[in-house]
């Protein structure tokens, strides 16, 4: 069924917890929108969403490689010790045969979060300079398929489920990519969750539309 005019569509925000239909409204700075019926958090406004975006993606890129390509635990067993890395831990799953495993991993826990924060950071900086407004909507539209594939945080967990489980065999020193992958999860986690990409999309609209913007304000 075609609608007779779609472009009142892009005024409607939908609900992420009960789907109710609400029409966009102006925010003052620092305020928010709440669903009618469920009272969850539609979207906000920040006038330094721009700025902070870019400075923890910024941020969350230096933790990743920090994370990935510095030792991550130090294990001593019997007087032998071992380093281990990411990285280290996806070629031994591979040359122990475990392939898919491999590839899975690779994928999921270096890859996709990568990608992820590259692309981040390349939105806010087109955002910044005004710039690239066909490529920042399909920036946006790829980052809402490529986020519910990002495994880092399920990443972590599993490393110290291991390392509780290995604690009464081995002694165990944390390396510094341990340090810097806590903080890329949780970075990681604050910008997933807390800057919607529905807000990104206004802030978009706001930056390449203000004549359009202007028109909805009361």
């Amino acid at each position: 069924m075609k609608l007779e005019n779609e472009a009142i569509l892009d005024e409607l925000i939908m609900c992420p917890t009960c789907h109710t239909l609400h029409k966009e409204v102006p925010l003052s700075d620092g305020s928010k929108a709440c669903c009618s019926a469920c009272h969850c958090v539609l979207y906000r406004y920040d006038s330094k969403l721009l700025d902070h975006g870019l400075a923890l993606s910024l941020t969350a890129f230096v933790m990743f490689l920090l994370a990935n390509f510095f030792p991550l635990v130090q294990i001593e067993i019997l007087g032998h010790e071992q380093f281990i890395t990411i990285s280290k831990t996806f070629l031994s799953l591979f040359e122990h045969g475990f392939y898919l495993v491999s590839l899975l991993c690779a994928v999921l826990i270096f890859l996709f979060p990568l990608t992820i924060i590259f692309l981040y950071i390349s939105l806010f900086t087109l955002l910044k300079l005004k710039r690239g407004e066909q490529l920042t909507k399909k920036i946006l539209v790829l980052l809402s398929h490529l986020l519910p594939w990002s495994m880092s945080d399920i990443f972590l967990i599993s490393i110290l489920v291991a390392l509780v489980k290995l604690i009464g065999y081995a002694q165990i020193q944390m390396g510094i990519a341990f340090y810097t992958l806590i903080l890329f999860v949780l970075i990681d986690i604050y910008i997933t969750k807390n800057i919607q990409l529905s807000e990104i999309w206004m802030l978009r609209k706001r930056i390449f539309f203000p004549k359009e913007e202007s028109l909805c304000q009361p």
